[in-house]
């Protein structure tokens, strides 16, 4: 989906070639984030045709933020921050219920070089994990979505409006539910291997 940015007509040369690299400036962070910001929306349940308005939306609002002459410093932060405030006023507008992740990663592709019990196996690690991650409270899941995204923590603290020690407490949180389901179930299956 291509960004198209409405610009009014310019009288002098040297503000159209502004907003002419304003909009190659605007249209090149469209391209790198505009699929972070896709699953990050999708995160919240909303679908994806909504998730693309509001990609839209964000992108507008970047335009006109720097076209006003505003901050520069952390666009993608910038960018994330309006998606999620964009996010929950979606959910209020439609009346969803809290975020939930999809059944499967969209990602996933299973290893066609591995027997039917193995890719059982990972199917099934996966769905205890996605189930780990669905039991989190909604903010460890945003900051977990985030930082899957390759947000740093201080970035995280800024979209949410948390302070950066909730963001490591978060994660630290979250990681360690995560490692425990998948600790759980492989000992398990170390053991079950010893005794045979």
């Amino acid at each position: 989906m291509d960004l198209e940015l409405s610009v009014p007509l310019v009288t002098t040369a040297t503000t159209g070639t502004r907003h002419s690299r304003l909009e190659e400036e605007v249209v090149a962070l469209f391209d790198q984030l505009r699929g972070p910001l896709l699953r990050y929306l999708l995160s919240f349940s909303i679908d994806i045709a909504d998730a693309e308005e509001i990609v839209q939306e964000v992108f507008l609002a970047l335009f006109q933020h720097l076209r006003n002459g505003k901050s520069r410093s952390n666009l993608p932060a910038w960018t994330f921050a309006v998606a999620h405030n964009l996010a929950l006023k979606n959910r209020v507008r439609t009346q969803r219920q809290p975020a939930a992740l999809p059944d499967t990663f969209a990602d996933f592709h299973p290893d066609r070089s591995a027997d039917p019990e193995e890719q059982a196996a990972g199917l099934q690690r996966q769905q205890r994990l996605l189930a780990v991650v669905r039991a989190l409270p909604e903010q460890d899941q945003c900051c977990l979505s985030l930082r899957a995204e390759g947000l740093r923590y201080r970035d995280i603290a800024t979209v949410l409006g948390i302070s950066l020690g909730s963001v490591a407490a978060s994660l630290e949180r979250s990681l360690a539910r995560l490692a425990r389901a998948d600790d759980t179930r492989h000992g398990s299956n170390q053991r079950r291997s010893a005794c045979t």
